[in-house]
């Protein structure tokens, strides 16, 4: 059995070694390198485009949006994104020209050297000012989408009596800060078609923007090794193969384009910001929600991209794992004028979680309660219902928190303070506290996300060798080992002898994209039927019966051709009404909790984290070493979010911060102890009872954090990210023996 065991990563060798191809380790014959000129304003109008007489273009060729060889358009959920700006530009850092040249240098230079002249119009900045506004960004009303979720009677009940307690909370932008930055190769082909090969999370995506863009549909798309995505490569390598293809068109030759890590960082997207307001009844005497109602803004930016998917994650979670009979949740998703917001891990649900448990806090400090225990009295349990309707079963909630619990109960690691530079040494003041926080998400495509999508995987017998063939790319995550363990433990083989196909769509099934906690367990499913419809075949193709091997059928087969089968998605019957947001929401739940222990500088007002503990119901286990580093990757980049990674932005909303010496994540210096409990409450549709981890771990931690600097300093933040400059603030708020 491989399923369960500490399998060695089937990628790790070739990455360790410098082996694995990566995008700029490719270099074609005759190959072009490409850069992009781009807005220094908010909003204005495109007077002209000009080059300067005084560089040397002999060898440089200039792109500008009319040269686009097909639409305009990056297609995702709505037409609203040019390839390069016509006319008008939205946001800072937009795409307004390209340049190809013999050499990077070269590009670079020719950038500084295109003159573009704007006619300055107002941006709109602020998203509570957007909707209505008569500046216009999007539709009629700078709306991308608006959600409203009604389950029971929230205002009746919130007149009705309780305790009535609001709150408002706000995050701002945060950068996936994947390791590689964005970069693709066009390739063109003989026949006339084209080959995208590059650093992505969604072939697939590619290909229906593409082959707009081209006009035609005689393309490719192949993943290079990909240096971490976490959403940050869903939709936007769309936009940079357009880039790269418009200029293989008007060249002839291969292009390639790779950001900087500046321009990566200043034009890509970020995780949306949002402001959050939640108005609860509450029983006094038993501290249980009788109603809620919340109101959601996320800012999405200047264009739609993923926005509404978002939106609609970040509504069916606001209320977070607890139990409320009357809820009501209206979310809307604005435009500005600002770099657009995209898919980021946990896709809106981090947001929202830290509300919700910052309300709870909140509900616990006005009614004199032990935040623990209430979170324990509202938390779900079999048989309850949640706002879309769903009515759960197989709820791991009381049961992460009480492994979570237990595992706290173990001595703490020596405390960072006084041992790290400027800490003042010895006479240095501390304050140590601890925060608890619970989460739950959504597995897999909200509704019958699935069920429209019908992802496909192929399984197939070649010599002796078994071939996986996907569409679900490895960013980091493990995917290219996991699904191999699968088959190999379906044909009774030994993992060696399965491999995954590369991951190009000329050559796999579209098996839907690499996002939403799905590739595990829907497409892992999809591979495990792919597996057993394998041995099905080999059976009836041979004559062997139900007791025979997999070894023992292929011994008897009398041709070495290939044998391939196709499995799809199976549909589960979910009801769900994308109108009312009513029914199934997702085909199952992930739950965890996670305890944060840290101390508060009250000189410097810096946290030092000492140790995270997280049970996570994982479902089943797949590869417990690679489920583990998931858990505490994701648990990491969420003490970023909550303390150190702030986006500065300058007067036309740009990233100014936009370099890894000022743009500051957790290190391996600031993380704490990781203790990291694996809880398997299985779920009937995954492949041995597998969920998807690669969100959850990201939704609480910021909010854990936040209650532990409550308990610490005394100081109330319903802020992200919670810098050290937001904490002294807070501490000087509060002054001496004054309540926060």
């Amino acid at each position: 059995m491989h399923i369960g065991r500490d399998i060695v990563r089937i990628d790790g060798h070739a990455k360790v070694t410098g082996a694995a191809r990566y995008v700029d380790d490719v270099r074609p014959d005759d190959c072009l390198y490409a850069a992009t000129v781009r807005s220094t304003i908010a909003h204005g109008r495109i007077v002209s485009i000009d080059q300067d007489p005084a560089f040397d273009w002999s060898d440089v060729t200039l792109a500008t949006a009319k040269d686009v060889p097909g639409e305009n358009v990056v297609a995702l959920m709505t037409d609203d994104q040019p390839v390069l700006a016509d006319g008008v530009v939205r946001h800072v850092a937009e795409p307004v020209a390209l340049v190809a040249a013999p050499t990077r240098d070269k590009a670079l230079a020719a950038v500084r050297h295109v003159r573009v002249t704007y006619a300055p119009l107002d941006p709109l900045f602020d998203p509570e000012a957007s909707e209505g506004s008569a500046t216009r960004i999007f539709g009629e009303d700078n709306v991308f989408s608006r959600i409203t979720i009604d389950h029971g009677d929230a205002r009746g009940a919130l007149a009705a009596g309780g305790t009535v307690i609001e709150g408002t909370y706000r995050v701002g932008l945060q950068e996936q800060l994947y390791i590689e930055p964005q970069g693709m190769i066009a390739i063109p082909r003989a026949d006339g078609g084209m080959t995208l090969f590059g650093s992505m999370q969604c072939p697939y995506y590619i290909v229906k923007a593409l082959t707009r863009v081209l006009g035609h549909d005689k393309l490719n798309v192949v993943q290079a090794a990909t240096g971490g995505g976490f959403g940050g490569k869903e939709e936007y390598p769309s936009m940079v193969a357009a880039h790269a293809a418009t200029l293989a068109v008007k060249t002839g030759k291969p292009v390639k384009l790779i950001y900087r890590r500046d321009e990566d960082l200043r034009a890509t997207t970020k995780r949306h910001p949002a402001i959050m307001h939640y108005r609860t009844a509450v029983d006094p005497d038993t501290g249980k929600l009788l109603a809620a109602d919340i109101r959601l803004l996320f800012d999405g930016g200047a264009y739609n991209t993923l926005s509404p998917v978002v939106l609609s994650r970040g509504v069916i979670h606001a209320m977070g794992p607890y139990a409320c009979p009357n809820v009501r949740v209206e979310g809307r998703m604005v435009a500005t004028h600002t770099p657009p917001n995209g898919a980021f891990r946990g896709f809106g649900a981090p947001q929202v979680m830290f509300a919700a448990e910052r309300h709870m806090d909140r509900i616990a400090r006005t009614l004199g309660r032990d935040p623990l225990e209430l979170r324990r009295i509202n938390l779900y349990r079999d048989g309850d219902v949640t706002p879309t309707g769903q009515r759960l079963h197989d709820v791991g909630g009381a049961e992460v928190v009480e492994r979570a619990m237990a595992a706290c109960e173990a001595p703490l690691p020596p405390s960072m303070h006084g041992t790290r530079p400027g800490g003042g040494g010895s006479a240095g003041r501390r304050a140590p506290g601890r925060g608890v926080a619970i989460a739950w998400h959504g597995c897999g495509f909200t509704g019958n996300g699935e069920a429209a999508l019908k992802g496909k995987a192929d399984v197939a017998l070649e010599g002796d060798r078994v071939v996986v063939y996907t569409a679900s790319t490895d960013i980091g995550q493990g995917t290219d080992t996991i699904f191999p363990s699968i088959v190999a433990d379906v044909l009774g083989i030994d993992v060696e002898r399965v491999r995954n196909a590369d991951h190009d769509t000329g050559l796999v099934p579209d098996s839907g994209p690499t996002v939403a906690s799905r590739t595990a367990m829907v497409v892992g499913q999809v591979v495990k039927r792919g597996a057993e419809k394998l041995l099905d075949a080999l059976r009836a193709e041979v004559g062997g019966g139900p007791d025979d091997s997999f070894d023992a059928l292929r011994a008897k087969r009398k041709t070495d051709a290939p044998l391939r089968v196709q499995s799809q998605y199976e549909d589960q019957g979910a009801i769900w009404d994308a109108t009312t947001y009513q029914g199934e929401a997702y085909p199952t739940y992930g739950w965890s909790c996670v305890v944060v222990d840290l101390d508060v500088d009250l000189d410097t007002g810096e946290v030092l984290y000492r140790r995270l503990v997280q049970a996570t119901d994982v479902g089943k286990a797949l590869n417990p070493v690679l489920c583990s580093g998931q858990l505490e990757g994701g648990a990491l980049q969420g003490l970023g979010y909550a303390t150190c990674e702030e986006v500065v932005l300058d007067d036309q909303h740009g990233m100014i911060n936009n370099r890894l010496t000022n743009y500051i994540i957790p290190t391996s210096l600031d993380a704490p102890e990781m203790v990291t409990e694996l809880v398997e409450i299985p779920f009937e549709f995954g492949p041995f009872g597998a969920k998807g981890i690669g969100e959850i771990p990201h939704d609480v931690p910021a909010a854990a954090v936040a209650q532990a600097i409550e308990a610490a300093a005394g100081v109330v933040l319903d802020v992200l990210p919670m810098t050290p400059e937001r904490v002294m603030t807070a501490l000087e708020a509060k002054g001496p023996g004054r309540d926060a």
